[in-house]
């Protein structure tokens, strides 16, 4: 028998009556940003994914327990760099939770953690995608697997430049995902609003949003997601020139030093961090909430 996750009891009251609840993973909050300002974080983005009318439901494996729905003792406990939670993709799950291992979830971990608590939709930063090289390495984020047979909406900023952005769409075309654009016609890059890849489908308002997810859901077979690429504010876009110039360091360092795998991004975004004196991790910032807020907003109208 599968065990369900623990719910919050705010989380399970809404889901209950049929309210609108936006997934959000702690990954972002445990390894992605410098203690102190993860915290600050942590309440803004589910400060802004209630002020959209939306119920946030932050994700993580805690002694042995995936819990949906966090206190905010349990976001310090996340937060705090002496925690030492480790990153749960979908695959990890079972033996963190065997373990009794505390554990931040990845898109892919938080897309699944989703689905068995009955929530349909998802606000993260980016999504994982095809490393560059995967032809020789086989390198691909676990995130487009479970996109493909897991049946939630995910909102997010696109895939990081560093990665092959058109092999990430042809896996995407392949797993039967729909992509959205969020008023663009472009795929996004992350830190840059457009990549030179297109969408094929362009929605321009949540409740157009929605109308797909619900079409999508009651009328298509199978149980593939959905992704909604919203590009991050145009005010908070990294300086293009200064993303060039950074991604061709970040990636001739991760050929020097033979990065690989799961060590890929937070090399990378480190990297991002130092040489633009901060501004990528502002970038990082704005555009989560830029995405957890559309997310809300989607969530609402599905609820309505």
């Amino acid at each position: 028998m599968r065990t369900r996750p623990r719910v919050s009891t705010e989380v399970a009251d809404t889901l209950a009556a049929g309210g609108a609840v936006v997934a959000l993973e702690s990954t972002l909050l445990a390894h992605g940003l410098p203690a102190g300002r993860n915290r600050v974080v942590a309440d803004r983005v589910e400060a802004v994914v209630r002020a959209a009318g939306a119920v946030p439901a932050t994700v993580a494996v805690l002694d042995g327990r995936l819990m949906v729905g966090l206190t905010p003792a349990q976001l310090d406990r996340v937060c705090d760099p002496d925690s030492n939670l480790v990153k749960l993709g979908r695959r990890d799950l079972g033996p963190a939770i065997a373990l009794g291992t505390d554990g931040a979830t990845t898109v892919a971990g938080t897309a699944a953690a989703a689905d068995l608590a009955g929530i349909g939709v998802f606000g993260t930063g980016g999504l994982g995608g095809v490393h560059r090289g995967a032809r020789d390495s086989w390198d691909v984020s676990a995130d487009l697997r479970v996109l493909a047979d897991t049946p939630v909406l995910v909102v997010c900023s696109g895939v990081k430049s560093v990665l092959d952005i058109g092999a990430t769409l042809e896996v995407l075309e392949t797993s039967s995902v729909p992509v959205l654009g969020y008023r663009t016609d472009r795929f996004p890059a992350f830190y840059l609003r457009e990549s030179e890849h297109e969408v094929q489908w362009r929605v321009d308002d949540p409740a157009q949003a929605a109308a797909v997810v619900t079409a999508h859901r009651t009328q298509v077979p199978g149980r593939a997601g959905i992704l909604l690429a919203n590009p991050i504010p145009a005010e908070h876009e990294l300086d293009r020139d200064l993303h060039d110039r950074l991604l061709a360091t970040g990636l001739r360092r991760l050929a020097d030093e033979r990065v690989r795998g799961k060590d890929v991004t937070p090399v990378l975004l480190d990297h991002f961090h130092t040489g633009s004196a901060g501004a990528s991790l502002d970038a990082n910032e704005h555009l989560v909430l830029s995405n957890v807020a559309l997310a809300a907003e989607v969530a609402v109208e599905l609820a309505r």
